[in-house]
């Protein structure tokens, strides 16, 4: 069966809507200083997600959140179970508005972190199983990072074959497939610096370095990924209520005996964004769940025909209701 039919079975099984959305989640570099603040002040389900996020993690991560400092949110730690509790919440309301994510999605997916987003949203892993798996995947990376030094440089104007081509000479490892245009490598300092004074040869528009703490989906973080998968391995995961496509190889996958091996090794591989949205054919719009339109912007240029409804704030949420209900 084709990866189209498979699609379509799964979702007339599970689907009363009579359109087809995929529902994405951003990943981690969104998060901003009073991110979900007034979803919480506005909408209980929002207040809800957020308090049973900060029970989960044993600290107030909403407090961190609403009005925090912005470095110690952008710590790995805090800021991937943040992004994670705006997506849901902003879930959450969408189907306490409108209807339940499993009759409105046609699929799901998530950029890095918002995998485990996805997961969540589709009923495979609860809330506070999530939040857990994510501050201890913020921990697991940043410990990674220190042990292997290094960072991340986004490739502006390149294409997948010029960033192979780049990794392959400098010793760097292609990071994200985010969309034409826009490739990340992955790597150590030295390297990043030989791939960026590489880049200026190739005729590449820009390259620039990325603010992170490491050099993250790359083989650099085996250990980490491999103490993720030790504790994944033990979950249970429920059967999904909507499709899933995984970053690590842009494909459905419902599965749930594959679930923790392709949290792995999304980790240290690519993440194939662009061949995710791609191989999404059989929705027929786009909801990005979550803090920011990073993920808009690449689906619009992944796919340009394709309509992208968004929201993070109370007045762009309820444009998304509104235009959810029509």
């Amino acid at each position: 069966m084709s990866l189209v039919a498979k699609c379509k079975k799964f979702w007339y099984n599970n689907n009363m809507s009579t359109i087809q959305y995929g529902f994405v989640f951003p990943g981690q570099g969104v998060q901003a200083v009073g991110m979900g603040q007034d979803l919480a002040k506005s909408f209980p389900v929002a207040r809800a997600v957020f308090e049973e996020v900060d029970t989960a993690l044993g600290y107030p991560l909403s407090k961190l959140m609403f009005a925090g400092d912005i470095t110690e949110l952008t710590q790995t730690q805090h800021a991937q179970p943040a992004i994670m509790a705006v997506s849901m919440a902003i879930v959450r309301i969408i189907e306490s508005e409108v209807a339940p994510v499993m009759q409105l999605a046609g699929a799901v997916a998530g950029h890095s972190l918002g995998e485990y987003t996805a997961l969540c949203a589709a009923g495979v892993l609860n809330l506070t199983d999530t939040a857990k798996l994510l501050k201890l995947r913020g921990e697991l990376m940043t410990e990674a990072a220190r042990e292997q030094p290094g960072g991340m440089l986004a490739l502006l104007g390149a294409n997948i074959s010029q960033a192979m081509d780049l990794a392959k000479r400098s010793g760097c490892y292609v990071a994200n497939d985010n969309c034409d245009g826009q490739v990340v490598l992955s790597g150590s300092h030295v390297a990043l610096t030989t791939a960026k004074m590489l880049a200026e040869t190739m005729h590449i528009k820009r390259s620039v370095p990325l603010a992170v703490a490491g050099p993250f989906h790359s083989p650099m973080m085996a250990g980490a990924a491999q103490k993720m998968f030790d504790v994944l391995n033990k979950i249970q995961f429920s059967l999904p209520q909507i499709p899933i496509f995984f970053n690590a190889t842009g494909l459905l996958e419902n599965k749930t005996i594959a679930f923790a091996d392709l949290l792995k090794r999304q980790m240290t591989d690519t993440v194939h964004w662009r061949e995710t949205i791609q191989n999404m054919v059989h929705v027929d719009a786009f909801v990005e769940c979550g803090q920011g339109t990073v993920l808009t912007g690449l689906i619009h240029r992944i796919r340009p025909d394709m309509t992208v409804l968004n929201g993070c704030d109370v007045s762009g949420v309820q444009s998304l209701i509104s235009s959810l209900k029509m």
